[in-house]
């Protein structure tokens, strides 16, 4: 069964799905796909080609598949994919993609994102992720699974953030964060292995132990990094974990791989 304020604005081509609740003055348009049980508090703005995953909660004044903040946008029918069992809170913006990038932009399932955070075009957002209070993303950010940005952190276009990393609040990304690290300050720099975050993940003592090795190695070690990685790879290749670092390095972006301060 479906609860739709009177006042609420719902085009007769959107697509609901069943116990789908709608609060008073939220407006959702032609192309729009709200999975069951997805629930909309008062004056929401869901527009464009959208899909919202099933459960996802949204709260007021958020805004979710307005026209992209980009000045190539030509009106294409690009697309915002929400995953399922999202909070995404009041004054959240999250836009679809372009011709520029996938024509899309992509977000997880069991997503938080907090009030004002921000999801720029041809993003994709992995699950499980927490977007403190006014955490944003530029264009073409990749965002891997259970990454937490804190208040206020941005990520530059075209950079990204490795799983279970860690951004500080008032930060600003503009290189590669890799998996399992913590990265803060302007310009975010490496400062260790998100211990506290992987222990509450599960992760054994002796994947964080050898996480921190690797990395104590990697990136506070002597000598060229092309050097680093070559013995840090010799030395810890074979495990999932460790992989998935050599890895990502190997796919960094144009914006190349965030490190660490070292004092002169």
């Amino acid at each position: 069964m479906q609860t739709i304020h009177p006042t609420a604005i719902i085009d007769a081509a959107a697509q609901l799905g069943s116990g789908v609740t709608i609060g008073a003055y939220s407006v959702v348009g032609p192309h729009v796909t709200l999975g069951d049980g997805v629930k909309l508090h008062s004056h929401v703005v869901i527009d464009g080609y959208t899909t919202v995953g099933a459960g996802c909660e949204v709260w007021s004044f958020a805004v979710l598949g307005a026209t992209p903040q980009h000045t190539r946008y030509d009106g294409e029918p690009s697309e915002l994919h929400i995953g399922a069992n999202c909070v995404i809170r009041e004054h959240v913006t999250m836009h679809p993609g372009t011709a520029i990038g996938a024509m899309q932009t992509i977000v997880g399932n069991n997503g938080l994102f907090f009030a004002g955070a921000h999801v720029a075009h041809d993003c994709v957002v992995g699950d499980h992720v927490i977007f403190a209070n006014n955490a944003a993303l530029g264009g073409h950010v990749e965002i891997g699974d259970h990454v937490m940005l804190g208040g206020f952190a941005a990520v530059q276009q075209w950079c990204r953030v490795g799983a279970h990393a860690m951004v500080g609040a008032h930060s600003l990304v503009d290189a590669d964060v890799m998996p399992f690290t913590i990265a803060a300050g302007n310009r975010a720099t490496l400062s260790g292995i998100n211990v506290i975050g992987l222990e509450r993940r599960g992760f054994s003592p002796e994947i964080i132990a050898g996480l921190r090795a690797l990395f104590r190695n990697l990136i506070r070690g002597n000598g060229l990094f092309a050097t680093r990685l070559a013995a840090v790879q010799e030395r810890f290749s074979g495990t999932a974990e460790y992989d998935a670092v050599f890895e990502f390095i190997k796919t960094a972006g144009r914006n190349g791989v965030c490190q660490t301060y070292k004092r002169p």
